[in-house]
């Protein structure tokens, strides 16, 4: 399917801001980028690297006043996501080199103190594929989805204990129950067709039988149609926007919606015109405010 994709994102900075952005997909598994365009108003210099997932991120500096980021793309994805009932674990010692420390407790992610709950959720469940999805599904049917109910130091093991979150908080807790079975796990953000109500969006990959696949503890079934803006350890990595000074984020508006492959401009236009405001909290996924 292909998808117009993007978002708009509205802020008032109190003083010249620095920010890392974090909004470019890449071309990849699954997932095909036909066209793009990245607004920034007022113009300022860009510069742009690659960091150490392999996530394309914009550096700038936001001078004082009003300033807007408007990002949107047409990407051809994949309708169904790859799933493969018991495909088997992949031992420790036969894991690259890249993926290992995706076995390691992170800031969110405190892998260490969650073995007994993932070693409950995953009992007499065959090792790999089928535990990652015991532990998804459980994740889905016990911890309810609801705003407001966590912020951004909400960690895996809050989560676990309250029962309640956003997509982050499920990813969180997702990749802490796999590494806590020595499956390697990392988080992955981006965009989902026909999410509701539609705001970015994360879920988490856990990897087994030597590949990586992909879990999303907020859906009920495994949906394709999804754009991958970055890969990260936890939400720490893989913030849309990372801001080093006293800027506020006033409007946020995500859209994901479908085009005809020759549709071109028009289409991206009506994607734009269908977009929803999202609820600029502080526990989006999306903002890392490294003045707090």
């Amino acid at each position: 399917m292909h998808l117009n994709a993007g978002c708009e994102l509205l802020f008032e900075a109190q003083g010249p801001t620095p920010l890392i952005l974090m909004l470019r997909p890449r071309s990849g598994a699954g997932q095909w980028i036909i066209r793009e365009e990245y607004q920034i108003t007022p113009a300022v210099n860009v510069t742009e690297f690659t960091d150490m997932y392999g996530n394309l991120c914009q550096r700038v500096v936001a001078p004082e006043g009003p300033f807007s980021i408007h990002f949107s793309a047409t990407v051809q994805t994949a309708d169904f996501i790859d799933v493969s009932p018991g495909a088997p674990y992949t031992p420790v010692e036969d894991l690259p080199d890249d993926v290992l420390h995706y076995t390691l407790p992170s800031r969110y992610c405190q892998s260490d103190q969650l073995g007994n709950l993932a070693a409950q959720i995953t009992e007499n469940t065959e090792p790999g594929y089928n535990q990652a999805e015991a532990i998804r599904k459980w994740i889905n049917e016990n911890v309810r989805y609801e705003y407001g109910t966590s912020d951004a130091s909400t960690s895996a093991v809050e989560t676990a204990d309250k029962r309640v979150g956003v997509c982050r908080d499920f990813t969180h807790l997702g990749i802490s129950l796999c590494r806590a079975l020595n499956i390697p796990a990392r988080m992955v953000v981006g965009y989902l067709y026909q999410l509701n109500p539609m705001d970015l969006h994360a879920w988490f990959e856990a990897y087994v039988d030597g590949r990586w696949f992909t879990f999303d503890a907020t859906q009920q079934q495994a949906r394709g149609n999804r754009i991958t803006v970055a890969y990260g350890r936890d939400a720490a990595d893989v913030a849309f926007t990372t801001q080093f000074g006293p800027m506020t984020l006033n409007e946020m508006k995500v859209w994901v919606d479908t085009v005809g492959p020759d549709e071109g401009e028009n289409a991206m236009t009506d994607a734009e015109k269908n977009s929803e405001d999202v609820p600029t909290l502080v526990n989006s996924i999306g903002s890392n405010d490294q003045t707090e």
